[in-house]
């Protein structure tokens, strides 16, 4: 069975909706016909979100402002999506910290554990019995290509997403033949457009514009890949360089090259 048609008992779920692929996908299931979970923090984002996307295309817009790297929070928004009927879950929420973890604040790294991995299971977890029960469902899983090797400067992000990355393909060997879709999404540099030089960060100066993918352009190729059941799409030309060279290159030769830029991400950070 495909991905179920929209309907009005049913929602999508979108996390880390307030910004990026996140919002773009909120947009591109709206216009597709889908009635909406919006999930962040900032709740006011995500409520003018909601009353655009309901003015604009019709659609039922619910807003859930959740910490997700609060284990509680997301224990209260677990429970609720398990007793909904959720059609489609994108998991997309994610943080990244740049540089060595020693030099790191050890909270912000737990949280992004927490955020990037705790989440992402624990949300699964919720939703997929029902769609499994019903032979029906949709979970997009947004990993990523730093999740296929070893990243140093990048060591916690690039671990969670390895995380992500592993239990997306294992779970839809699982679901196979049970009508549930599984993809996921191993972006590179996204942005939703280009930004003047006072609005740069330290990641839009060291990667070139032609290696940056619309986030509008990644979020109706992810959607159309999980309606088609593909196991992984892989937008833009870095994200694809990073896929092979993490598939086929000795890691050994790889960190040390990767490592250098990240550490330059960290330092600009700073």
């Amino acid at each position: 069975m495909a991905v179920p048609a929209p309907s009005a008992s049913a929602r999508a779920v979108v996390t880390g909706a307030s910004s990026g692929i996140g919002m773009a996908l909120a947009r591109t299931l709206a216009r597709r016909g889908h009635s909406l979970i919006l999930v962040a923090r900032r709740g006011e984002i995500l409520e003018e979100l909601a009353e655009e996307l309901r003015t604009e295309l019709h659609v039922v817009v619910e807003v859930r402002p959740t910490d997700l790297a609060d284990p509680t929070a997301v224990a209260v928004l677990a429970a609720e999506l398990a007793g909904r009927e959720i059609s489609i879950l994108a998991n997309n929420a994610g943080i990244a910290t740049f540089g060595p973890v020693a030099e790191l604040d050890a909270d912000y790294e737990r949280a992004q554990v927490l955020l990037n991995v705790n989440a992402v299971h624990d949300l699964t977890l919720a939703v997929l019995p029902q769609m499994v029960a019903r032979r029906a469902g949709g979970i997009l899983m947004v990993g990523s290509a730093a999740g296929n090797m070893p990243i140093p400067n990048n060591a916690t992000y690039a671990a969670s997403k390895a995380f992500v990355n592993t239990f997306s393909e294992s779970l839809r060997g699982e679901v196979s033949g049970q009508g549930v879709h599984v993809t996921l999404l191993a972006p590179g540099p996204v942005r939703t457009h280009t930004p003047s030089a006072e609005e740069a960060s330290i990641v839009d100066k060291l990667v070139p514009d032609f290696l940056w993918h619309s986030s509008d352009k990644v979020a109706e190729m992810s959607l159309d890949a999980l309606e088609h059941n593909k196991m992984r799409v892989v937008p833009g030309t870095l994200s694809k360089a990073m896929s092979v060279a993490g598939g086929y290159s000795p890691r050994a030769v790889v960190a040390p090259i990767v490592g250098t830029f990240y550490r330059k991400l960290g330092d600009g950070e700073q």
